[in-house]
Protein backbone atom coordinates (compact mmCIF):
# COMPACT_ATOMS: atom_id res chain seq x y z
CA UNK A 1 0.00 0.00 0.00
CA UNK A 2 1.13 3.88 -0.31
CA UNK A 3 -0.22 6.54 2.12
CA UNK A 4 -0.98 10.19 1.78
CA UNK A 5 -1.88 11.42 5.12
CA UNK A 6 -0.36 14.99 5.03
CA UNK A 7 -2.80 16.46 2.08
CA UNK A 8 -4.52 20.14 2.42
CA UNK A 9 -7.72 20.96 0.20
CA UNK A 10 -6.90 24.22 1.55
CA UNK A 11 -4.25 26.64 -0.05
CA UNK A 12 -1.96 28.62 1.07
CA UNK A 13 -4.10 31.82 0.34
CA UNK A 14 -6.31 34.03 2.47
CA UNK A 15 -8.42 35.97 -0.19
CA UNK A 16 -9.69 32.31 -1.10
CA UNK A 17 -12.45 30.95 1.35
CA UNK A 18 -13.37 27.60 2.64
CA UNK A 19 -16.08 27.39 0.44
CA UNK A 20 -13.51 27.76 -2.62
CA UNK A 21 -11.74 24.86 -1.10
CA UNK A 22 -14.01 22.33 0.55
CA UNK A 23 -16.33 21.17 -2.30
CA UNK A 24 -17.13 17.92 -3.26
CA UNK A 25 -15.77 18.61 -6.55
CA UNK A 26 -12.31 18.98 -5.06
CA UNK A 27 -11.97 16.79 -3.07
CA UNK A 28 -13.01 14.20 -5.71
CA UNK A 29 -10.08 15.52 -7.93
CA UNK A 30 -7.72 14.76 -4.94
CA UNK A 31 -9.39 10.72 -4.89
CA UNK A 32 -8.46 10.84 -8.34
CA UNK A 33 -5.53 11.74 -8.80
CA UNK A 34 -4.60 9.07 -5.40
CA UNK A 35 -6.10 6.27 -7.32
CA UNK A 36 -3.99 6.99 -10.40
CA UNK A 37 -1.15 7.04 -8.34
CA UNK A 38 -1.74 4.17 -6.28
CA UNK A 39 -2.59 5.52 -2.87
CA UNK A 40 -4.62 3.38 -0.85
CA UNK A 41 -4.94 5.56 1.91
CA UNK A 42 -6.21 8.60 1.41
CA UNK A 43 -6.57 11.53 4.14
CA UNK A 44 -7.02 15.56 4.88
CA UNK A 45 -5.23 17.52 7.65
CA UNK A 46 -5.47 20.92 7.35
CA UNK A 47 -3.78 23.61 9.74
CA UNK A 48 -5.38 24.41 12.96
CA UNK A 49 -4.64 27.55 12.99
CA UNK A 50 -6.30 27.51 9.52
CA UNK A 51 -9.65 27.38 11.81
CA UNK A 52 -11.44 30.13 14.75
CA UNK A 53 -10.92 27.34 17.51
CA UNK A 54 -7.56 27.23 17.42
CA UNK A 55 -7.26 30.30 18.76
CA UNK A 56 -8.47 28.72 21.79
CA UNK A 57 -4.44 27.05 22.13
CA UNK A 58 -2.76 30.30 20.59
CA UNK A 59 -3.42 33.65 19.84
CA UNK A 60 -0.61 34.08 18.25
CA UNK A 61 -0.91 37.37 15.50
CA UNK A 62 -0.12 34.85 12.18
CA UNK A 63 -2.97 32.44 13.76
CA UNK A 64 -5.39 35.36 14.16
CA UNK A 65 -4.68 36.41 10.19
CA UNK A 66 -5.31 33.04 8.96
CA UNK A 67 -8.05 31.82 11.56
CA UNK A 68 -11.26 32.03 9.12
CA UNK A 69 -12.62 28.65 8.69
CA UNK A 70 -15.16 26.31 11.01
CA UNK A 71 -13.42 23.66 12.67
CA UNK A 72 -17.00 21.88 12.79
CA UNK A 73 -17.94 22.82 9.43
CA UNK A 74 -14.47 21.12 8.08
CA UNK A 75 -14.58 17.65 10.21
CA UNK A 76 -18.72 17.57 8.63
CA UNK A 77 -17.58 18.24 5.50
CA UNK A 78 -14.84 15.40 5.06
CA UNK A 79 -17.13 12.68 6.99
CA UNK A 80 -20.20 13.25 5.43
CA UNK A 81 -19.35 14.56 1.94
CA UNK A 82 -16.18 12.63 0.62
CA UNK A 83 -13.96 9.85 0.85
CA UNK A 84 -10.93 10.99 2.62
CA UNK A 85 -9.93 10.27 5.90
CA UNK A 86 -10.14 12.92 9.05
CA UNK A 87 -7.03 14.25 10.11
CA UNK A 88 -5.77 17.74 11.37
CA UNK A 89 -1.94 19.22 11.56
CA UNK A 90 -1.74 20.46 14.85
CA UNK A 91 1.26 22.68 15.97
CA UNK A 92 2.84 21.75 19.47
CA UNK A 93 2.92 24.57 21.24
CA UNK A 94 4.96 24.51 24.61
CA UNK A 95 3.24 25.33 27.71
CA UNK A 96 -0.51 24.64 25.59
CA UNK A 97 -0.73 20.78 25.95
CA UNK A 98 -3.70 20.93 27.95
CA UNK A 99 -5.88 23.46 25.86
CA UNK A 100 -4.61 21.50 22.34
CA UNK A 101 -5.87 18.26 24.19
CA UNK A 102 -8.80 19.93 24.56
CA UNK A 103 -9.70 20.70 21.15
CA UNK A 104 -8.54 17.09 19.90
CA UNK A 105 -10.65 15.50 21.97
CA UNK A 106 -13.82 17.21 21.50
CA UNK A 107 -13.36 15.72 17.55
CA UNK A 108 -13.08 12.31 16.15
CA UNK A 109 -9.86 12.55 14.07
CA UNK A 110 -8.40 9.55 12.24
CA UNK A 111 -5.28 11.07 12.65
CA UNK A 112 -3.42 13.98 14.40
CA UNK A 113 -0.42 15.39 12.62
CA UNK A 114 2.15 17.23 15.19
CA UNK A 115 4.67 20.25 13.31
CA UNK A 116 6.61 22.40 14.96
CA UNK A 117 6.42 25.29 12.69
CA UNK A 118 7.15 28.40 15.61
CA UNK A 119 9.66 28.89 17.97
CA UNK A 120 8.76 30.87 20.35
CA UNK A 121 6.85 33.68 18.27
CA UNK A 122 9.01 33.07 15.11
CA UNK A 123 8.78 30.57 12.57
CA UNK A 124 11.21 28.21 11.47
CA UNK A 125 9.59 27.99 7.83
CA UNK A 126 7.45 31.33 7.19
CA UNK A 127 9.63 34.39 5.28
CA UNK A 128 8.32 37.74 6.21
CA UNK A 129 7.25 39.49 9.75
CA UNK A 130 8.13 35.69 11.53
CA UNK A 131 11.10 34.77 9.84
CA UNK A 132 13.25 33.24 12.62
CA UNK A 133 16.32 33.79 10.38
CA UNK A 134 15.48 37.90 9.22
CA UNK A 135 17.77 38.57 11.99
CA UNK A 136 21.35 37.41 13.35
CA UNK A 137 19.83 33.97 14.56
CA UNK A 138 22.73 31.84 15.87
CA UNK A 139 21.55 28.15 13.65
CA UNK A 140 23.38 25.99 16.52
CA UNK A 141 20.63 27.58 18.85
CA UNK A 142 17.81 27.26 16.74
CA UNK A 143 18.45 23.98 15.86
CA UNK A 144 19.00 23.12 19.16
CA UNK A 145 15.32 24.05 20.18
CA UNK A 146 14.32 23.05 17.32
CA UNK A 147 14.64 19.20 18.22
CA UNK A 148 14.63 20.00 21.80
CA UNK A 149 11.06 20.73 21.12
CA UNK A 150 10.42 18.33 18.94
CA UNK A 151 11.53 15.66 21.44
CA UNK A 152 8.78 17.48 23.84
CA UNK A 153 5.82 16.84 21.52
CA UNK A 154 7.11 13.28 20.70
CA UNK A 155 6.45 12.88 24.81
CA UNK A 156 3.30 15.41 24.92
CA UNK A 157 1.02 11.84 23.79
CA UNK A 158 -1.21 14.70 21.36
CA UNK A 159 -0.06 13.30 18.35
CA UNK A 160 -0.18 10.33 16.18
CA UNK A 161 2.53 11.48 13.67
CA UNK A 162 5.21 13.82 13.87
CA UNK A 163 5.21 15.94 10.38
CA UNK A 164 8.58 16.60 8.34
CA UNK A 165 10.50 16.19 11.90
CA UNK A 166 13.53 17.89 10.75
CA UNK A 167 11.71 21.00 9.06
CA UNK A 168 14.34 23.33 10.18
CA UNK A 169 16.22 22.62 7.17
CA UNK A 170 13.76 23.90 4.68
CA UNK A 171 15.80 26.44 3.21
CA UNK A 172 18.46 24.51 2.47
CA UNK A 173 20.94 27.25 1.68
CA UNK A 174 18.84 29.98 2.20
CA UNK A 175 18.98 30.40 5.68
CA UNK A 176 22.03 29.59 8.16
CA UNK A 177 22.84 26.09 8.84
CA UNK A 178 25.25 24.49 11.38
CA UNK A 179 28.26 22.69 10.88
CA UNK A 180 29.45 19.21 11.53
CA UNK A 181 27.59 15.82 11.87
CA UNK A 182 23.90 16.85 12.59
CA UNK A 183 23.35 13.91 14.36
CA UNK A 184 24.26 16.04 17.77
CA UNK A 185 21.20 18.00 17.10
CA UNK A 186 18.80 15.07 16.32
CA UNK A 187 20.30 13.45 19.63
CA UNK A 188 18.17 16.01 21.22
CA UNK A 189 14.76 14.87 20.60
CA UNK A 190 15.32 10.86 20.56
CA UNK A 191 14.93 10.36 24.33
CA UNK A 192 11.13 11.86 23.79
CA UNK A 193 10.92 10.13 20.29
CA UNK A 194 11.85 6.68 21.94
CA UNK A 195 9.74 6.99 24.98
CA UNK A 196 6.33 7.44 22.82
CA UNK A 197 4.25 6.11 20.57
CA UNK A 198 4.26 8.19 17.82
CA UNK A 199 4.93 7.69 13.91
CA UNK A 200 7.81 9.69 12.24
CA UNK A 201 6.54 10.37 8.86
CA UNK A 202 8.53 10.52 5.70
CA UNK A 203 7.68 13.26 3.57
CA UNK A 204 8.76 14.28 0.02
CA UNK A 205 7.76 17.78 0.85
CA UNK A 206 10.91 19.24 1.20
CA UNK A 207 11.99 17.80 -2.54
CA UNK A 208 9.49 20.69 -3.64
CA UNK A 209 11.34 23.07 -0.86
CA UNK A 210 14.46 24.65 -1.10
CA UNK A 211 16.27 21.90 0.77
CA UNK A 212 15.14 19.70 -2.43
CA UNK A 213 15.78 17.12 0.12
CA UNK A 214 13.13 14.29 1.88
CA UNK A 215 12.13 14.66 5.40
CA UNK A 216 13.86 13.21 7.68
CA UNK A 217 17.27 13.20 6.68
CA UNK A 218 18.46 9.54 6.35
CA UNK A 219 20.67 9.53 9.57
CA UNK A 220 17.63 11.02 11.36
CA UNK A 221 15.18 8.41 9.80
CA UNK A 222 18.02 5.84 10.87
CA UNK A 223 17.92 6.60 14.71
CA UNK A 224 13.81 6.67 14.45
CA UNK A 225 13.88 3.04 13.20
CA UNK A 226 16.35 2.24 15.66
CA UNK A 227 14.22 3.31 18.42
CA UNK A 228 11.36 1.24 16.77
CA UNK A 229 9.26 4.09 15.94
CA UNK A 230 7.29 3.38 12.85
CA UNK A 231 6.79 5.30 9.96
CA UNK A 232 3.88 7.39 7.94
CA UNK A 233 4.38 8.13 4.64
CA UNK A 234 2.88 11.42 2.83
CA UNK A 235 3.46 13.92 0.88
CA UNK A 236 2.20 17.89 2.47
CA UNK A 237 -0.04 18.22 -0.74
CA UNK A 238 -2.02 21.75 -1.44
CA UNK A 239 -2.62 21.18 -4.81
CA UNK A 240 -4.36 17.65 -5.80
CA UNK A 241 -0.88 17.21 -8.67
CA UNK A 242 1.45 17.30 -6.00
CA UNK A 243 0.03 13.75 -4.09
CA UNK A 244 2.90 11.63 -4.14
CA UNK A 245 5.33 13.64 -4.75
CA UNK A 246 8.55 11.88 -5.24
CA UNK A 247 7.70 8.47 -3.72
CA UNK A 248 10.07 6.89 -6.15
CA UNK A 249 12.62 8.44 -3.91
CA UNK A 250 10.77 7.91 -1.21
CA UNK A 251 10.28 4.31 -1.54
CA UNK A 252 14.09 3.97 -2.42
CA UNK A 253 14.93 5.40 0.67
CA UNK A 254 12.57 3.24 2.81
CA UNK A 255 13.44 0.26 1.10
CA UNK A 256 17.45 0.97 1.81
CA UNK A 257 16.03 1.35 5.66
CA UNK A 258 14.62 -2.22 5.73
CA UNK A 259 11.26 -0.69 6.16
CA UNK A 260 8.21 -2.86 4.93
CA UNK A 261 5.54 -1.32 6.26
CA UNK A 262 3.67 1.91 6.74
CA UNK A 263 1.29 3.51 9.28
CA UNK A 264 -2.74 3.78 8.83
CA UNK A 265 -4.84 5.10 11.22
CA UNK A 266 -8.84 4.67 12.15
CA UNK A 267 -9.91 7.11 14.77
CA UNK A 268 -6.73 7.04 16.17
CA UNK A 269 -6.20 3.75 16.36
CA UNK A 270 -2.86 2.22 14.32
CA UNK A 271 -2.06 -0.38 11.85
CA UNK A 272 0.76 -1.14 9.79
CA UNK A 273 0.01 -2.17 6.02
CA UNK A 274 2.87 -3.53 3.44
CA UNK A 275 4.68 -1.08 1.67
CA UNK A 276 4.04 -1.71 -2.09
Amino acid sequence: MLTDLHVHLRRDDLDRTAADHFTAENAERYVTTARERGVGYLGVSEHVYRFRQGLSIWDHPFWRENAQDDLEAYCAFVRDETELRLGIEADFVPGREDRTANLLDEHDFDYVLGSIHFLGDRAVDIRGEWDIWSGRADPDAVWRRYFETLGEAARSGLFDVLSHPDLVKVWGGGAPRPGGDLRRFYDLAMDGIAESDVAIEVSTAGLRKPVREIYPAPAFLAMCLEAGRPVALSSDAHVAGDLAYGYDRAAELLQSHGVERIATFDRRSRALEPLG
